[in-house]
């Protein structure tokens, strides 16, 4: 900007082939100066890296689908000990094959954050220089506007300087202009590649959650493996007493219950026929759905119940809901049900705010009322109860899918968890909630894998 306005010094005081020159190089220099910064191709080298990289994650994939068709041929035979053996075998190669495409995926995605981070850079400088420019513009501006032409001409110039000093200020006008539409495209164009930034980032996240998933089912199936191979071939009855030992097993996982907040536990297996019903309606993970259950739970037993029999009257439905939001709607939630609005556990008032979550999946009255429909689309119980199990796991499901974990990536059920706790607040005050979902996800996950195996 000071080079301009030695330029416009230099404008007043040349000759007239001079100010032509200089007018030029004054024109010249704030249109570079206004150019919006572009993303830049890739090299020659970076696009054979990603095609490359491209290649061997097209081969690795197509192993990954010839391994899954031979499981898929050897899992339907007889059960016997080298079938066992062999499924494992396919199990492992296949978890490998997983963990190989999400590394050449990781790092592909690593050289396009470095570029986005790069192009995010450039385009903030810009943006802080246009910034400094206008300012300057502004300025000057302002000091033009305020001569009248009458004062110039009283000034003592010649007529070819007065006609210098409006060019001048027409020209900064057109400057002006130049620079508002630079910051406006850059900022734009800022705003566009952060948003790709954080999408690559959440993949990456995704395919690093993949990788440990992975490996850990790597480890279990190694083991279990190693188990087999030590039974000899011969040996009938120590083959059958694995065989007991596994189906003794899914029955435990069966059969242990469930816990849910404010209703009573039902079995596990009941829990996933829920889980897997809602899941097929909504698209979110059934493994997912009973995690956020399960916190909830946990929570449950944590911060309290509130409005049961016996409670004092400052835990009393009327006492700790939000009475314009949700007393009318609890009372025709109950009446709906033909239940007592002073018997049913609800949840207790919490740091400053209101209580009055209802059953498993606590919502809030007001809430559940705008679900009912397409609770009802997924159960056919209708009305739905928000402390049976069933609605409970559809209502949750329909929640979690509009806050986009149906799309099934890590990142976006990390999300969602977050959100469904915390609301806006999702990536601060939700993310101890967060990791503590996904971790048990993880977990109610092995024991699905372990039940369809």
């Amino acid at each position: 900007m000071l080079q301009y306005w030695r330029m416009i010094s230099e404008l007043r005081a040349g000759k007239s082939w001079e100010r032509i020159f200089l007018s030029v190089s004054v024109i010249i220099f704030f249109i570079s100066l206004a150019q919006p910064i572009r993303v830049l191709a890739l090299t020659e080298s970076e696009q054979a890296r990603q095609a490359a990289l491209q290649e061997q994650l097209k081969q690795v994939e197509a192993d990954i689908a010839k391994n899954s068709a031979l499981l898929s041929s050897k899992q339907k035979e007889t059960a016997s000990l080298q079938r066992d053996v062999d499924v494992l075998t396919y199990k492992i190669a296949t978890a490998k094959l997983n963990i190989r495409a999400k590394q050449l995926e990781i790092e592909r995605l690593g050289g396009d954050i470095v570029k986005k981070a790069s192009t995010i850079n450039n385009l903030t400088t810009q943006i802080e220089r246009e910034k400094a420019s206008l300012a300057e513009l502004l300025r000057k501006t302002r000091e033009l506007d305020g001569v009248s032409v009458l004062e110039v001409a009283l000034a003592g110039h010649t007529l070819s300087e007065t006609f210098v000093d409006l060019n001048s200020f027409n020209f900064l006008e057109a400057a002006l202009k130049e620079s508002f539409y630079s910051i406006r495209t850059n900022k734009k164009d800022a705003e566009v590649q952060k948003v790709s930034l954080e999408n690559k980032k959440d993949a990456t996240e995704e395919a690093k959650a993949a990788i440990e998933a992975e490996n850990r089912k790597v480890q279990v199936l190694e083991a279990e493996k190693k188990s087999l191979l030590n039974v000899s071939k011969n040996q009938e009855s120590g083959y059958k007493q694995i065989l007991a030992e596994r189906k003794k097993k899914r029955a435990e996982i069966l059969s242990a219950l469930f816990a849910l907040r404010d209703s009573k536990a039902i079995p596990f297996e009941e829990a996933l026929k829920y889980a897997k019903e809602a899941s097929n309606k909504t698209g979110v993970r059934a493994a997912f759905i009973l995690a956020i259950l399960t916190q909830e739970t946990n929570l449950g037993q944590n911060v309290g119940t509130c409005n049961r029999p016996g409670d004092l009257p400052a835990k009393s439905w009327d006492k700790i809901m939000k009475p314009t939001r949700d007393i009318a709607p609890y009372l025709r939630i109950t009446k709906s049900l033909g239940i007592e609005p002073d018997t049913m556990p609800l949840s207790c008032p919490q740091a400053g705010g209101y209580g009055g979550a209802m059953g498993p999946s606590q919502f809030i009255p007001s809430t559940w009322e705008l679900y009912i429909k397409r609770i009802t689309a997924v159960t056919g119980n209708n009305p739905p109860n928000p402390w049976n199990a069933e609605d409970a796991f559809a209502a949750t499901s329909l929640y979690l899918k509009d806050l986009g974990a149906s799309e099934g990536t890590y990142a976006a059920e990390s999300r969602a968890a977050g959100k469904y706790y915390a609301g806006s607040r999702w990536a601060t005050a939700g993310k101890g909630y967060s990791a503590s979902v996904m971790a048990i996800a993880t977990r109610i996950q092995s024991n699905i894998d372990y039940l369809t195996d």
